[in-house]
């Protein structure tokens, strides 16, 4: 066996302004497979999270809600347990930026930041909210982005160009608390000097540097990538300092200055891992092979001990610069990975809760789907880029309907009967042919183990389910069902169904880092000690008694999925109209202004091949070329209906890739909330002399 390994594992902080989302159960699951990987291959992990409560959201949130920020952070964090117990994520500590620890270790990393010579105090111009009386922090200044000009980007960094700037730098700021435009005001800040040559060397070295111990580089390489370009435009200092109100912690020898939130929210990493020892649960994930155990400050200084931190792609600035400067430069060790993965999409797009399109966690559970099928389904496709995970629904009832019952719970009801029936749950010894199907499932250990750790989770479910065809057609060639038909066919028909167990067991060992729950009842059935990968190393032999067999999962049930999808009702004082949909929420001139609406001519029209729903337009909308635009109006109109028509659609909506091509735009149409009561879709048509490429105002 390989020296066990040491980890210190973590997810993104989530901010405590709100309940978990599928995108943090999609975290969670990411991280929480990997741990529970590394723990079946025998090393010692301790993994942790923390509720980041500060900042300038939390406290105006608060104040909105009557409620001391305190009391506003207790009762979201009050409810995070049924999230992550109903999923299966099983970490080691959960615990709170706004705690002792944390403010011990932010203010000691701090000074000792100072003490390398990193920390500078300037005077800066900083924009101040006339009408809420407050510095604004970065987040509550949009204006035009200073180097791509995309309109609506905060004050800290661009959503469209990933640039990071000063509030200063856009163009026409404004303050989203009050609309009003910022003033500026002088204000003493203290700077983290990020643009120092030897943190940039140190920074270039580690953002393409490599883990010695796993291998692997500190940063995928897309994330490698973006950093080369962040050092190409130059490093800024950064600001790490805010102007009371804030809610934080204060800096010890500043009064009346806050540490910037994005300070003191890594540190909870280290600040909830401190409360883990201190609370003297660290011990019990020690490997036996460790035969000690240590404090927290051996701990985190040991250099065996590999940081490993699981974060989504909009937070890569913070994790890959500021992050390990930090620690570096504070004479702390520097993380060893930085996984960094995509958001969650439905259907291609982005949630929306009011279309039936997001996926509420807790109404999953509620409603009775199994949380192990959505941790099946997302593991299937995780990989270690930082790809966007794409959920739809017919693709989710197809995989675990297919793969999980299917393919590889029917394996074990396929065979246990005859065991229980005519053999009293008694396994016996598989012939040639079992055995040699055996060894090459068995011979998969090391491979399927690699690919957990690689976080190549899509490939891993793949050669485990191509391992369960082998078994299907090992049982299709035998037909046990015949076998028990047949005089003298007694120890044949225990010599397959065993080979079943036997397959369905080692099967079952590489699925428990996604399916824990599911493995556990395996474990009861086949009454054998909790698996490790070293568990596929020997057969459960000639003489073992299995359990009575189970049913262990039920297949998704189309309803569940409309139920899952079933927009939430409008609430009481909202008044629906005719067709039972509300008017949606108020928006002002220049949200609406962002929809670039034009008159667009139907060229041509055609029939989508493999869809009932849709038709192919191709439209003139004056730019001088066609666009190809898919809608989902095939229940109402015939092509030919269409050709040489007017209409109305989405001029500057994102291009969308779809399986039968790219989409680009959207042709309004008109029809009712509920189609079945009310149906009918009408495709919006302009008065005559409307030409092509007219805005529309």
């Amino acid at each position: 066996m390989t020296q066990p390994r040491k980890f210190f594992v973590t997810t993104a902080l989530p901010y405590a302004n709100g309940k978990f989302h599928i995108g943090h159960i999609m975290e969670y699951i990411l991280a929480d497979t990997w741990v529970r990987a590394q723990r079946m291959l025998g090393h010692s992990v301790q993994f942790v999270s923390a509720d980041d409560v500060h900042g300038a959201p939390i406290m105006i949130a608060a104040e909105k809600a009557g409620k001391t920020p305190q009391q506003f952070v207790t009762e979201i964090a009050a409810g995070r347990q049924e999230y992550l117990d109903g999923f299966h994520i099983r970490f080691d500590n959960w615990h709170s930026t706004d705690s002792p620890e944390n403010v011990a270790l932010a203010h000691q990393i701090y000074y000792d930041l100072k003490a390398s010579g990193l920390i500078a105090t300037r005077t800066i111009e900083q924009f101040y909210d006339p009408v809420k009386g407050m510095f604004l922090p970065d987040r509550y200044i949009k204006g035009e982005c200073p180097t791509c000009h995309a309109k609506d980007q905060y004050g800290d960094s661009c959503e469209v160009c990933s640039s990071v700037y000063s509030p200063t730098e856009l163009i026409k700021p404004y303050s989203t608390l009050t609309g009003a435009t910022p003033e500026l005001r002088s204000s003493e800040h203290l700077f983290f000097q990020l643009s120092d040559e030897k943190v940039v060397d140190f920074l270039k070295d580690w953002t393409q540097g490599g883990n010695p111990r796993s291998g692997q580089p500190h940063l995928q390489a897309e994330m490698a990538k973006k950093a080369s370009e962040w050092f190409e435009a130059g490093m800024n200092d950064w600001d790490i300092s805010r102007e009371a109100p804030y809610f934080g912690i204060e800096i010890p020898d500043a009064p009346g200055k806050y540490f910037y939130v994005w300070l003191d929210a890594p540190v909870g990493y280290l600040a909830s891992l401190k409360n883990h020892f201190d609370k003297g649960q660290a011990a019990q994930h020690w490997h036996a092979a460790s035969r000690t155990t240590q404090t927290f400050e051996e701990f985190i200084a040991d250099p065996q001990v590999e940081q490993v931190h699981f974060i989504g792609k909009d937070i890569v600035y913070f994790h890959s610069l500021f992050w390990p400067a930090m620690l570096h430069f504070s004479g702390r060790k520097v993380p060893s990975q930085v996984n960094v993965h995509g958001f969650i999409t439905v259907s291609g797009e982005k949630m929306s809760k009011s279309r039936g399109t997001g996926i509420d966690p807790l109404k999953y559970l509620s409603i009775g789907m199994n949380p192990e099928w959505l941790r099946y389904y997302i593991a299937a496709k995780l990989n270690p880029k930082v790809e966007d995970v794409d959920f739809t629904a017919e693709d989710f009832m197809a995989r675990v309907n297919a793969d999980l019952v299917g393919k590889y719970v029917n394996i074990a009801s396929r065979a246990a009967g005859f065991l229980a029936k005519r053999f009293a749950g008694v396994l016996g010894t598989p012939s040639g042919d079992g055995q040699e199907l055996l060894a090459t499932i068995a011979a998969q250990k090391a491979s399927i183990a690699s690919l957990y750790d690689s976080r190549d989770y899509a490939r891993a479910i793949r050669d485990i389910m191509q391992l369960a065809d082998r078994v299907n057609a090992y049982v299709d060639a035998n037909k046990p069902w015949e076998l028990a038909r047949q005089e003298g066919q007694e120890t044949r028909l225990q010599d397959v169904c065993t080979t079943c167990i036997e397959a369905f067991r080692l099967l079952t060992i590489y699925l428990k880092p996604v399916l824990p729950q599911l493995a556990t009842q395996v474990e009861a059935f086949l009454q054998v000690p909790a698996f490790e990968f070293a568990s596929a190393d020997a057969l459960l032999g000639a003489g073992h008694t299995i359990g009575a067999y189970q049913h262990l999962i039920q297949r998704v049930d189309e309803k569940q999925l409309d139920a899952l999808f079933e927009p939430p009702a409008a609430p009481a004082e909202e008044k629906p109209l005719p067709g039972g949909e509300a008017v949606a929420d108020t928006i002002g001139i220049d949200d609406f202004a962002k929809v670039d609406l034009r008159i667009a001519q139907i060229i041509a029209c055609e029939a989508v091949e493999g869809s009932t729903k849709l038709l192919r337009l191709t439209l003139d909308v004056g730019e001088g070329r066609t666009r190809n635009v898919f809608s989902g109006i095939a229940s109402a109109y015939q092509p030919e209906q269409l050709v040489g028509k007017f209409t109305v659609m989405v001029a500057n909506l994102a291009p969308r890739k779809m399986k039968f091509g790219l989409s680009e735009g959207m042709v309004l149409a008109a029809g009712h909330a509920d189609e079945k009561a009310h149906p009918g879709i009408f495709i919006l048509e302009p008065w005559e002399g409307a030409q092509a490429g007219m805005r529309v105002r």
